[in-house]
């Protein structure tokens, strides 16, 4: 897919320095990935939103300061991703995640300028200051509330007499709304791509999204327009935002998966690489990923094991006399 589009990848993976804040994998909350929760505004948007859809009903109120951007959301998709991370390895998690704001910004491929910092405390406050109110379904329950994306933050300074930091923020405490935070005990998330921080456009963002959520490993998902326009938030026209999902399926830059224009007003949405299924795939033992969960602590393993079927099928299908022990060899070629 063309690059020319994308942010530049700030922080490889490969580098050593930040191959630990990698290992968290990124994740996305089922609930906010399914409904508009995020605003697509550049600019800051004050609107009221009132939502409905299939039995779901939200109202999202706007601070002076203005509505959560999707850009913002970057800072939840983190705290999930190390919560997830935590649950996965058996260590105890609570609503309360203090975080090194240096490591947050590279993990969402954000530039550590002083500027980034500044924008890192704007995006608080309209995280904080985002007030929802919604019937949707977390944790096994339907509960109507009203609550703020977060419920609490708290930036740590260096001094600003040191000169080495000159008073820059080095890390933050952030409490979860105790709705995202069930999602997340109830596990209702899901693996993103990397390269979703590297999308620059927050209706590439949201479409994502959309398609992760909706299509996820399925050979394809169709959606009309009107809904899709419904589903993202935006406030275009039809005709405008038909318009940019044509340039978006131009670009043909996102993560995972393809867009097509089918007559009728359709989008069809399908993977960019086929989920290696079948007779012939080969299948694993839950002792396997147990042992794997063991020598990949904090990482998805199923999403590990649809990497290995894939490049196992990318080498040429070789048989196998024990699926498991293959796959816990590639693993500990690529953790070790």
């Amino acid at each position: 897919m063309s690059g020319a589009s994308l942010l530049p990848d700030r922080y490889p993976t490969g580098d050593f320095f930040v191959c630990d804040i990698f290992d968290a994998l990124p994740k996305d909350d089922l609930a906010s990935m399914e409904h508009p929760v995020f605003s697509l505004s550049t600019r800051p948007d004050r609107k009221v939103l009132a939502y409905v859809h299939n039995g779901a009903e939200i109202s999202i109120t706007p601070s002076v300061k203005g509505r959560a951007t999707i850009h913002d959301k970057d800072i939840l998709i983190y705290c999930i991703s190390q919560l997830m991370a935590a649950l996965n390895s058996g260590r105890a998690v609570s609503r309360t995640l203090t975080l090194k704001a240096h490591d947050l910004l590279v993990a969402t491929n954000r530039e550590t300028s002083g500027d980034a910092y500044r924008r890192l405390r704007e995006a608080f406050e309209r995280l904080a200051g985002t007030r929802i109110t919604t019937n949707i379904t977390t944790g096994e329950r339907e509960v109507t509330s009203g609550f703020g994306l977060i419920e609490a933050w708290e930036i740590v300074r260096k001094s600003p007499s040191s000169a080495k930091r000159g008073g820059r923020m080095v890390s933050v405490a952030v409490t979860l709304s105790d709705w995202l935070y069930q999602a997340v005990l109830g596990r209702e998330v899901l693996t993103l791509s990397r390269d979703y921080f590297r999308l620059r456009r927050p209706l590439e963002r949201r479409i994502y999204e959309l398609a992760r959520k909706h299509c996820g490993r399925q050979p394809g998902w169709r959606v009309s327009v009107e809904t899709l326009l419904k589903k993202s938030g935006s406030g275009s026209p039809r005709r405008v935002f038909r318009a940019m999902l044509r340039e978006i399926i131009a670009r043909d830059h996102l993560p995972d998966y393809t867009l097509v224009e089918e007559p009728g007003d359709i989008i069809h949405v399908s993977p960019r690489t086929a989920l290696v299924e079948g007779a012939d795939a080969p299948l694993l033992t839950a002792n396997a990923l147990e042992e794997a969960r063991a020598l990949a602590p904090g990482r998805d393993v199923h999403a590990l094991e649809a990497e290995w079927k894939s490049w196992w099928a990318a080498t040429g299908r070789a048989r196998l006399r024990s699926p498991d022990r293959a796959f816990l060899g590639w693993l500990r070629g690529r953790v070790g």
